[in-house]
C-alpha cells in the first residue's frame, strides 16, 4: 500500500497541465489551457485546464478533477494505478507500507491483470537480452531487421522460449495467479496443464497511451505453415484492439509537436520510423482501422498521413479507411512508396533525411491519390470513370466541415473535368439521404416521454451546468401528486439548488478571506426600550456562513451539497490557514466532480471568449461581503420557508390545539419578512 508521504509527495509535485498534455494537445487561453475532449468526439475545444488551481473542466461530459481524476477517467486506473504513473513520471520513490489481509483480498482485478502483464513483458526482455536462446534467435532477429540497443530498449522487446509453459511455470513461482495468466491470454489453460500462447516467439508489447502494457503480438520466426505469422493477445478487460494503436504510447508527445501522425500497419514499421528519427508514428496493427483509433490520434492532432505499401492490394485496402478519417473531421493526406516497399525496408534503406524529403514530396490530398489510384482502373471506360466520381463525392459527403466540402469539390472537379455543378448537387443528394438516415434512426431509438412517481423530494440530485440540458433534473424527479405543476417544482428546486450551490462555491473561493459584514443586535436606548442596532463586524467569511445557519437551526436540503459543506467547514477549522490545493488534494472522490464543476464554472468564459463578444460578467470578488449577505440570506429566506409549509401542512383541521404550531408559523414568519425587507424586496410567495 502507498505510504500517505509518497501521495502528498506526488500531489504537490504534478502538474496538471503537464499530465493532461501527455494525452490531449493543449493550447494556451490566457492562463488555462484549452484543447479537443478526449472523452468525446467534438469540433470545437470544451476542454479546460486551470494551472492556477490545479484542476481540469470538460464541459462536453461534465467530467473534472485534478491530475488523479484525469487518469483515472481518460486511462481507466485504479487510484493506485493513478498515482504509481504520476510518480514514475516525476521520478518520486514510492514508498509502501504493509496491507492488511482485508485490503489484499480486495485489490482490484484490473490492477492484478495489469501486473501480470507487466511482469510478462519484463519477462520476455530478460530472455531477450540475458538468455542464450533468447539471444541466438530473437535478438539476433532484431538485429538482422537493423534494430539498435536503444530500440529494443524503447520498445521493451522481447522473446518468448520455445518451451511449452515457460513463463506460466515463471510467472507462478513468483506468486502470480493462473487466473490472470489466462484472462490475460499469456496462458491458455487445459486439464492436463496450462501452456504458453507466445511459444516460441519475438514479442512486442502493446501499451496504452499512458504506457500500462495492454497485450502483445508475438511473431513466429520458424516456417511452420499451420501457425499464424502473428499472434496477438485476445481481447480482455484491459486489452481491445480496435481502442488501442501500437506506438501511441512513444509518440503521443511527438504527434502532439508535430501536428501529424503517420499511420503504418505494422509494428516493424513503427520502429524502423521511429529509429530513423521520425517518432510521430503509429500502427493499427494488422486491423482494419476504426473509429476509437481515429480518437485516440484526435486527441493528439487533427492531421493523419497514412502510409501505404507499394502494392496495388494494399493501397487498395487502405482507401477504405480514409472515409472513417474524414468522418470524424480530420485532415487526410496519404504517402505510398514504390511498389515492392513498405515503411518498414524504405525506412532502413534511406537516411533520415532521404526519409523527410520523400515524405513531404509525396505525401497527396487524399482527393488526388484517390484519383491516381482509380483512374488507372477506369481508363477510358466512361461507366467506370463515373463510378469512380461518384466514389470521390461520396468521401467528400463525410467532411463535416462546409467549407472543407466545397473546396474538395471544387478541386474533385477540376481533376475529373466535370461540371462542379453536378458534382455539388450528387453531393447534396448523399448528405440528405444521410441526413434521413439519422433521422430515421433516431427516431427508432427514441422511447415515448413517461412521468414516474417519486415521493421524496429530496433526492440528493446534484444537478450541474443551468445551461446544460444534459445537467437537468431526470425526469421522475418531482412528484406527480404534489400541488405544484412540473414547471412550479422546478422553479422551486432551481432556486434552492443555485443558492446552496453558491454557498458552496463561496466557501471555496472566499472562505479564508476576513471581510467587513453588518451585524444587526438588540440594545437598550436611552429610554430602556429595546431597539434593532446595526454594527460592523470582521469575520472569516466562511465563520459568517456557518454561524448564520446555524442560527436558524438549518441544514443545506442537498444531500451532496450537504456533505460537502461539512467538509469544508471540518477543513476551515482543523486548518490555521486554507490552501485550495491542499483541499483539493485530499478531496473525496464524490465530491470532486461537483467541486470541479463550481471552480471550473468561470473558466466557461474563457472557453466562448464570451468577453471578445462583449458580454461582461461581474466579479464577485469585488463585492464578497455583499455577495455573501444576499446568498446566505436568501438561502436561509428559502430554507425557513420551508419549515413554514411544513408547520402548515401539520396543522390539523378538526378542533385540535394547534396553539403551538401557529405560533411557531407566525415566529418564522416575521423572520422571513425581516429577510424581505433587508435583501430590499417582498417576498410574495409566503403572502
Amino acid at each position: 500500500m502507498i505510504s500517505q508521504n509518497t501521495i502528498d509527495t506526488v500531489f504537490e509535485t504534478a502538474r496538471v497541465e503537464e499530465v493532461i498534455g501527455d494525452f490531449v494537445n493543449l493550447k494556451r487561453a490566457g492562463s488555462n489551457f484549452k484543447g479537443l475532449s478526449p472523452f468525446s468526439d467534438e469540433r470545437s475545444p470544451s476542454f479546460m485546464v486551470s494551472p492556477a488551481k490545479g484542476i481540469w473542466k470538460d464541459f462536453s461530459t461534465g467530467k473534472g478533477g485534478n491530475s488523479v481524476k484525469f487518469l483515472m477517467e481518460h486511462s481507466q486506473f485504479t487510484y493506485p494505478e493513478a498515482i504509481r504513473y504520476l510518480a514514475r513520471k516525476y521520478n518520486i520513490e514510492i514508498e509502501e507500507t504493509e496491507q492488511t489481509d482485508a485490503e489484499k483480498a480486495i485489490t482490484d482485478v484490473r490492477e492484478s491483470m495489469y501486473l501480470v502483464s507487466e511482469f510478462a513483458a519484463k519477462y520476455f526482455n530478460d530472455t531477450l537480452l540475458n538468455s542464450e536462446e533468447g539471444k541466438a534467435i530473437g535478438l539476433s532477429y532484431f538485429k538482422e531487421r537493423g534494430f539498435t540497443n536503444e530500440t529494443i530498449k524503447k520498445f521493451n522487446l522481447g522473446y518468448s522460449p520455445e518451451t511449452w509453459d515457460a513463463l506460466t511455470k515463471e510467472a507462478l513461482g513468483k506468486g502470480y495467479k493462473l487466473e490472470f495468466l489466462e484472462s490475460t491470454g499469456l496462458t491458455i489453460a487445459r486439464e492436463d496443464r496450462p501452456f504458453d500462447r507466445f511459444k516460441g516467439r519475438v514479442m512486442f508489447p502493446i501499451q496504452s497511451m499512458s504506457g500500462r502494457v495492454l497485450g502483445f503480438g508475438g511473431r513466429i520466426l520458424t516456417n511452420d505453415k499451420k501457425a499464424a505469422k502473428y499472434l496477438n493477445s485476445p481481447e480482455s478487460d484491459i486489452y481491445h484492439k480496435s481502442k488501442v494503436l501500437y506506438g501511441i504510447f512513444q509518440a503521443k508527445q511527438s504527434i502532439a509537436k508535430q501536428n501529424n501522425c503517420y499511420l503504418v500497419e505494422g509494428y516493424t514499421d513503427v520502429i524502423q520510423f521511429n529509429q530513423a528519427g521520425i517518432e510521430n508514428v503509429v500502427a493499427s496493427s494488422g486491423t482494419a482501422l476504426t473509429p476509437d483509433q481515429i480518437r485516440l490520434i484526435n486527441r493528439l492532432t487533427r492531421n493523419i498521413t497514412v502510409l501505404f505499401d507499394g502494392d496495388a492490394a494494399g493501397l487498395r485496402a487502405s482507401i477504405r479507411g480514409i472515409d472513417l478519417i474524414l468522418e470524424e473531421g480530420m485532415n487526410v493526406r496519404v504517402c505510398a512508396f514504390p511498389d515492392g516497399e513498405d515503411p518498414d525496408s524504405f525506412a532502413r534503406k534511406n537516411s533520415h533525411d532521404d526519409l523527410v524529403a520523400y515524405l513531404e514530396n509525396n505525401s497527396k490530398d487524399f482527393i488526388q491519390f484517390k484519383a491516381s489510384i482509380l483512374m488507372g482502373e477506369a481508363k477510358n471506360d466512361p461507366i467506370k470513370k463515373a463510378d469512380l466520381i461518384r466514389d470521390m463525392v461520396a468521401s467528400i459527403s463525410k467532411i463535416p466541415d462546409r467549407i472543407q466540402r466545397e473546396v474538395y469539390i471544387q478541386e474533385c472537379a477540376r481533376i475529373m473535368d466535370i461540371s462542379e455543378q453536378v458534382l455539388v448537387s450528387t453531393l447534396a443528394q448523399l448528405i440528405q439521404k444521410d441526413i434521413a438516415e439519422a433521422n430515421k434512426k433516431q427516431k427508432q431509438e427514441q422511447k415515448p416521454f413517461q412521468v414516474y412517481k417519486n415521493q421524496n423530494l429530496n433526492t440528493g440530485y446534484s444537478g450541474g451546468d443551468p445551461e446544460d440540458p444534459r445537467n437537468g433534473p431526470p425526469e421522475d424527479y418531482y412528484p406527480v401528486e404534489s400541488g405544484y405543476s412540473v414547471q412550479q417544482q422546478a422553479d422551486k428546486v432551481d432556486i434552492l439548488y443555485r443558492l446552496e450551490r453558491k454557498v458552496i462555491e463561496i466557501l471555496l473561493l472566499y472562505g479564508d478571506k476576513t471581510e467587513e459584514f453588518e451585524d444587526v443586535l438588540l440594545k437598550n436606548n436611552e429610554e430602556g426600550e429595546v431597539v434593532m442596532v446595526t454594527e460592523k463586524k470582521e469575520y472569516k467569511v466562511f465563520q459568517r456562513i456557518y454561524l448564520s445557519l446555524q442560527e436558524d437551526e438549518v441544514e443545506l436540503s442537498n444531500t451532496l451539497f450537504r456533505d460537502i459543506f461539512k467538509d469544508l467547514i471540518d477543513f476551515y477549522l482543523q486548518n490555521e490557514k486554507f490552501s485550495l490545493e491542499q483541499y483539493l488534494m485530499r478531496l473525496q472522490p464524490e465530491f470532486a466532480q461537483e467541486v470541479t464543476d463550481i471552480l471550473m464554472e468561470d473558466e466557461r468564459l474563457t472557453l466562448h471568449n464570451w468577453e471578445g463578444q462583449n458580454i461582461f460578467t461581474k466579479a464577485k470578488h469585488e463585492t464578497i461581503a455583499q455577495y455573501v449577505t444576499e446568498t446566505v440570506m436568501s438561502m436561509r429566506w428559502f430554507l425557513v420557508g420551508k419549515i413554514i409549509e411544513e408547520l402548515k401542512s401539520s396543522i390539523k383541521p378538526d378542533n385540535s390545539d394547534n396553539t403551538e404550531l401557529l405560533s411557531m408559523v407566525m415566529d418564522y414568519s416575521g423572520l422571513v419578512n425581516s429577510f424581505s425587507k433587508k435583501l430590499g424586496r417582498v417576498m410574495s410567495r409566503y403572502h
